[in-house]
């Protein structure tokens, strides 16, 4: 039987790179852009999409050839998608697993959508910082204006890198 046929998707295995696994289901392209993967930058990009899960329902699954990740990078995703496990590969195997966790604060990844906060003002060389008050649902508080910011507000206020 199939793989088609008996209902399974078969992602092919990179050699090198790094699989971003349970993601939540739909927010993979938020994973892309928020990674600035565009399709344009020469790496192999898989990207499955409303995929079966034992662990969470349904998920999405984005894997990236030759491309590991920098802590920030995967601050950015613990925002989107905060059940999501990243695995390095090298030579075809994992070499290294792990859970995107947010951290206690968030520096420069976000504007603040306040625009009177001074992370805003032109003459203010600040960067824009939170403190994570929740993890579930995410929510962050400015630390110089004290804005709450919730889950489905965060994407839009990404810096573009």
């Amino acid at each position: 039987m199939s793989d088609e046929v008996s209902g399974k998707i078969r992602i092919v295995k990179i050699v090198d790179g790094t699989v971003i696994d349970h993601i939540r289901a739909g927010n993979a392209l938020e994973v892309l852009k928020i990674l600035g993967i565009t399709g344009k930058n020469g790496n192999v990009v898989t990207l499955a999409m409303n995929i079966s899960s034992s662990r969470i329902e349904k998920k999405d699954i984005v894997k990236v050839e030759n491309r590991s990740l920098d802590s920030v990078e995967v601050a950015r995703i613990a925002l989107v998608a905060p059940e999501a496990t990243i695995n390095l590969i090298e030579n075809s195997k994992v070499i290294k697993k792990t859970r995107v966790e947010l951290p206690e604060t968030i520096t420069g990844i976000m504007r603040c959508p306040n625009e009177r906060c001074v992370t805003n003002k032109e003459r203010e060389p600040i960067q824009a910082k939170y403190q994570v008050v929740s993890q579930k649902p995410i929510q962050l508080k400015c630390l110089y204006c004290w804005t709450l910011i919730d889950e489905p507000d965060i994407l839009p206020l990404f810096t573009v890198r």
